[in-house]
C-alpha cells in the first residue's frame, strides 16, 4: 500500500496541468487554445477555485472510492485532499493531503507519514500556475516547441512540449480542430519506484464563470488508474492562505 500512496501522490501532481492547427507557432496555438477555454480576460478574473467530487481508483484487488477536494489560488498556490476507506483491503482510512504555497510543497500522508514534497515532484508544482499554466508560462522562464500532428484516440492534436527551467518536460497535446487540451504527460522521480510518467485525460468539460472546466478526469499510469467526476466547481470564494502551507 505504500506504493499505492505514492502512485496516487504522483497523480494529484498532474492535475493543475490538464485543466489545461495548422502551420503555426507553439504560441498561436496557446493562445487560441486560451481563446477554446474561455479567453484571457475571463481566466484574469478567477482568483481562486474550489474543486469537489469523487474519485475511483482501479488496483489489482478491486477499485477503491473515495472523496477529492482541491483549492487554488493565484499564483501558484494549490491544495488537494484525498479521502478513501481502505478497510476492505485491510489498510484502514487513506488521507493525503497535499500543499503547495507557491514555493514549498508538503504532504500529509496516513500510508507513509508526513513529508516534505521535493525533487522533480517539486518541480512539477512550481510549473504550474493558476488559473491556467498557458497564460503566464514565459514569465516563469519556461520555453516551449510545437511539434507537428498526432493521433490521441480518434482525434488529431498538436503537441506542446513544455520545458522548465529545472525538472522534466511536460508534454500538452491540443485538439488540432476545438484547441481544447485533451492529454498531458507528467513525469516525476518517486523514491522506491523510480521515474513514472502519468497520463491526464480531462473530459466534461462546462462553463463556469465564464471559463470551461473539465468536471472528468482519468489519470493513468504503468500501475494503476484514476477516475474523478467533480460535482461541485466554485470560483472567487474566500480561501485563507493558511491553507496550503505546512501546519
Amino acid at each position: 500500500m505504500r506504493t499505492f500512496s505514492q502512485r496516487l501522490l504522483v497523480a494529484v501532481l498532474a492535475l493543475a496541468w490538464a485543466h489545461t492547427a495548422s502551420a503555426q507557432t507553439a504560441d498561436e496555438v496557446i493562445e487560441k487554445s486560451i481563446a477554446a477555454m474561455g479567453g484571457r480576460a475571463a481566466h484574469e478574473k478567477i482568483k481562486t477555485r474550489v474543486t469537489t467530487g469523487e474519485l475511483s481508483i482501479g488496483t489489482p484487488a478491486g477499485d477503491i472510492t473515495g472523496s477529492v477536494e482541491m483549492y487554488a489560488s493565484v499564483p501558484n498556490k494549490q491544495r488537494t485532499v484525498i479521502k478513501a476507506d481502505l478497510s476492505a483491503f485491510g489498510a484502514g482510512q487513506l488521507l493525503i493531503d497535499q500543499r503547495f504555497d507557491g514555493t514549498t510543497g508538503y504532504a500529509m500522508d496516513s500510508m507513509q507519514g508526513n513529508r516534505e514534497i521535493t525533487g522533480s515532484q517539486l518541480d512539477n508544482m512550481k510549473a504550474q500556475s493558476f488559473p491556467h499554466p498557458f497564460l503566464n508560462y514565459k514569465a516563469s522562464g519556461m520555453a516551449v516547441k510545437l511539434g507537428a500532428k498526432e493521433k490521441v484516440g480518434d482525434r488529431e492534436a498538436y503537441l506542446l512540449t513544455f520545458e522548465p527551467t529545472s525538472g522534466f518536460p511536460i508534454k500538452t497535446y491540443i485538439d488540432a480542430e476545438t484547441y481544447m487540451p485533451i492529454r498531458t504527460l507528467i513525469k516525476a522521480d518517486v523514491p522506491q519506484m523510480g521515474q513514472v510518467e502519468q497520463m491526464v485525460e480531462p473530459t466534461d468539460w462546462r462553463v463556469v464563470d465564464g471559463v470551461k472546466v473539465p468536471f472528468k478526469m482519468r489519470l493513468t499510469n504503468a500501475m494503476q488508474s484514476i477516475s474523478m467526476t467533480f460535482s461541485k466547481v466554485e470560483h472567487n470564494v474566500t480561501i485563507d492562505d493558511k491553507m496550503f502551507v505546512k501546519p
